[in-house]
């Protein structure tokens, strides 16, 4: 095998060896020729793979001379975005700044440095607070090797788990007129798929996550924090340590022909996913016999971890009917149980329902946990328990017009009786009665690159106590009507 290079060879030897799938002497095959094309096409500092095989004649023997050509991508780029921002009426805006290098090692090695703020006018705040303001500042580096890189593991290995390995740092500071916070995180993790079984795989082999709060308003501290019942509350504005593991699979029937669910024939989705955090760190705790803290907690350097496992199922169908109908169906759940050194699964890894890709009859973060009819804090609208399922009938309207009618059905809950949520908790002889349904009508925007999504949601029986059981018997626009706005399908 030989390489032909014009100036200078901008990848190694060994990266183009390792990735060619067919070798001197072996018989033409189509599989290795795809493989070929599938490896080349992840390495992002080439732009372009062609493969030309030429007829030999010897002797009484029909050879090919095969030629792999390359084309170089730009190495270097820099991006600028801007975006306006608006959360529940508060608008805001954010930049950011992205430089990435995609041939750092010339390995086809890519490192990413992206720079971020954003500001955003806070309103509705009740208290003596000394500013009305929100401010951001993040910085992310990640540095990803288009390999499996891990000690040990034989070539052959490598050449047939066609893996990325990623590593990435993240900083963000926060500041809001109620408190100031710090989140610092730090990841290894693989992916890699398996396109014969349509198969996509993601190890976080490690994730360490650390939330500081170095400030908080004391207004803030005796409406909310001090107070038994926002025991929720309280334990996600502490400082706190998340060290997890995780893997998750994905199998999509339809392969890469599903572009954004659009109706181009019958497929099925299924995804996993398992985490677990704060194991290894309790287990070093108990052999060490540390001391605990006033809360009953391990910690490390001072800093109490949390301690969970979290599963996760998606099961999705779509049912192509003709060439402009199609019927998709949506079932999906997840628990994430807190234990050992935590009473509290943290705030990022709960359950939240209601909005866009929920039951659409609730607006984001509006729904539950069980019969809980809410008291204006959205940490108290999450939990430990979710059930979702959905039916949808889809249509093309005309020119890149879709339009669907759907019904959705799904709640969330707790494992633990809290105070600040109750009638929340799962009971086996009641979570049934607590499911929300929602019923409304779709307008799809196919772009083919995305979709934009606008969907209208009607409340048809609700759970929350002291609210109408079944609004679909009196239906009322103001209080029943929920619009999303979302890009790409729901399922």
């Amino acid at each position: 095998m030989s390489i032909y290079f014009k100036d200078k060879l901008y990848l190694r030897p060994k990266i183009l060896y390792n990735n060619v799938q067919f070798m001197p002497g072996q018989c033409y095959n189509e599989q290795h020729v795809e493989r070929t094309y599938s490896n080349f096409g992840r390495l992002q500092a080439l732009k372009y793979t062609n493969i030309r095989f030429f007829e030999n004649q010897r002797n009484d023997s029909l050879l090919l001379s095969a030629y792999v050509m390359l084309t170089k991508a730009k190495q270097q780029s820099v991006a600028f975005e801007v975006e306006g921002t608006n959360s529940a009426g508060d608008l805001g805006a954010a930049a950011s700044v992205t430089f990435q290098h995609r041939n750092l090692f010339k390995g086809s090695e890519v490192l990413m440095l992206k720079l971020r703020g954003a500001y955003e006018a806070v309103s509705g705040l009740q208290g003596n607070y000394r500013d009305e303001d929100y401010t951001e500042l993040g910085a992310e580096l990640t540095l990803s090797f288009p390999r499996f890189m891990f000690p040990f593991l034989s070539t052959d290995f490598k050449r047939k788990i066609r893996a990325n390995t990623e590593f990435g740092l993240q900083y963000s500071y926060q500041f809001r007129p109620e408190f100031t916070r710090i989140v610092a995180s730090g990841s290894w993790r693989y992916k890699w798929s398996v396109p014969r079984r349509r198969l996509q795989h993601r190890i976080d082999l490690l994730d360490v996550n650390y939330l500081y709060m170095p400030w908080i308003s004391g207004d803030f501290k005796q409406q909310y924090l001090d107070k038994d019942e926002n025991y929720i509350l309280k334990y996600n504005y502490e400082d706190r340590l998340i060290v997890r593991t995780g893997y998750s699979c994905i199998y999509n029937s339809a392969g890469r022909t599903l572009m954004n669910n659009t109706l181009v024939g019958n497929s099925t989705s299924i995804r996993f996913n398992f985490e677990s955090a704060g194991n290894l760190l309790y287990a070093l705790g108990s052999l060490a016999h540390l001391e605990k803290n006033s809360q009953g907690e391990y910690t490390l350097l001072n800093i109490p971890f949390a301690q969970y496992v979290k599963f996760d199922l998606d099961f999705a169908k779509n049912v192509l009917i003709d060439d402009r109908n199609s019927l998709a169906f949506h079932v999906g759940g997840g628990i994430a149980i807190p234990y050992g050194n935590a009473t509290v699964v943290p705030l990022e890894k709960r359950y939240f329902s209601g909005g866009a890709n929920s039951v659409r009859g609730w607006s984001v973060r509006d729904l539950g946990p069980g019969s809980f009819p809410g008291d204006g804090n959205f940490l108290n609208q999450t939990g430990d328990i979710k059930l979702d399922a959905s039916v949808e009938y889809r249509t093309r309207l005309f020119w890149k017009f879709r339009g669907a009618v759907f019904v959705d059905a799904g709640n969330i809950w707790t494992l633990r009786d809290y105070k600040d949520q109750p009638g929340g908790q799962f009971k086996l002889d009641n979570f049934y009665k607590q499911f929300a349904v929602a019923y409304g009508l779709g307008l799809r925007l196919d772009l083919d690159f995305f979709v934009l999504r606008f969907d209208g949601g009607m409340k048809a029986i609700n759970p929350a106590r002291g609210g109408v059981r079944y609004p679909i018997a009196h239906p009322n626009f103001r209080r029943d009507f929920a619009f999303h706005f979302a890009v790409g399908y729901p399922f």
